[in-house]
């Protein structure tokens, strides 16, 4: 009989949170006696769109970029992402003393594309649509003699992740059920193994787009299932498979994906902004409008979710809440 190491574990968590500690947000977890009403359960919010650069996605970042030998430090970095993951890698490079290059989709969110640039970062762009990143990134990397870090492909990024769960437990002790936004699986995969690990018996909830069911599907089949590259509102959650090594942890770990609708991730915008007094972005709105549709299905008492990111800007803002059909 064989036994498979799994890329990350609890304890890769737990380095990972006092490598991160200091440099890190410890974000803030919200109440709310309205959104408790409406799920039929006490609701723990963790809002990682206060964490630095507005999303969970420095903790990865910085965690997997600390790490890098001191010779392959002074050469800089390479990282392909559609927002959060360039931010982060940008951020992490500039704290680090060392240079980033990142391959950004052209139609990124302005936003996010002037945040990493101003956080000082090189950007590359390519056709969503029609342009491989990866290998993009890759051909820089070879060229210029830089690390890629990827924004989920990779443990050091998933352990990082999943502290944003273990700081969630350890401030509201056990929890029946966590829900998170899945795209490639990086937070899900470190939630997981930090919830597992901690819980066992803690029920992890996926959320996805309805257009980007591509770890449902996966999961349902019991492999990687590839789906085209899908057209929703949560760019965040735009892929078209789960990554390998995500996969590998999720499909141990996680216990359902639930799917939701973009006009159903607006609703959840919108009562963040007017009820909860917060900005999420679509794709950190994903598992509070599952918990808001009823789609995550009866809910344990206590019942944690984190909030992924808040990077989006006035004006999509205005739009996307403004009208259901923007």
């Amino acid at each position: 009989m064989t036994t498979t190491t799994p890329p990350v574990t609890l304890d890769d968590v737990r380095d990972a949170a006092a490598r991160l500690r200091g440099v890190a947000h410890r974000t803030p977890v919200l109440r709310s006696r309205t959104l408790d009403a409406l799920a039929g359960a006490e609701i723990h919010l963790k809002c990682e769109n206060f964490q630095r650069v507005g999303a969970f996605k420095f903790r990865g970042a910085y965690n997997a970029a600390s790490r890098l030998a001191p010779d392959q430090m002074s050469r800089g970095i390479a990282a392909y992402s559609s927002g959060n993951h360039a931010q982060a890698v940008a951020l992490a490079a500039r704290e680090l003393g060392t240079t980033a290059v990142i391959v950004m989709p052209d139609d990124a969110p302005p936003s996010k594309r002037a945040a990493t640039a101003g956080y000082g970062a090189e950007i590359v762009t390519y056709g969503r649509y029609t342009g491989d990143r990866v290998a993009i990134a890759e051909a820089l990397a070879a060229e210029r003699g830089l690390a890629v870090i990827p924004p989920y492909e990779h443990p050091h990024v998933m352990a990082g992740q999943g502290t944003a769960a273990l700081e969630l437990l350890e401030e509201t002790g056990e929890l029946g059920a966590l829900l998170t936004p899945v795209g490639g699986g990086g937070l899900m995969a470190g939630s997981a193994t930090a919830a597992k690990g901690l819980h066992p018996d803690i029920r992890m909830i996926g959320v996805e787009p309805e257009a980007g069911d591509d770890t449902k599907r996966s999961l349902e089949a019991g492999r990687r299932i590839s789906i085209p590259v899908p057209h929703t509102i949560a760019d965040g959650q735009a892929l078209h498979t789960p990554g390998e090594l995500t996969f590998s942890v999720n499909r141990r770990l996680v216990d359902d994906i639930v799917l939701v609708t973009d006009d159903e991730i607006r609703d959840a915008m919108r009562f963040a902004f007017e009820r909860l007094k917060i900005v999420i972005e679509p794709s950190g709105a994903t598992p509070l409008a599952a918990l808001l549709t009823g789609r995550a299905g009866p809910l344990p008492r206590r019942v944690g979710v984190i909030l992924s990111g808040g990077n989006i800007d006035a004006e999509r803002f205005a739009r996307l809440c403004g009208t259901t059909t923007g």
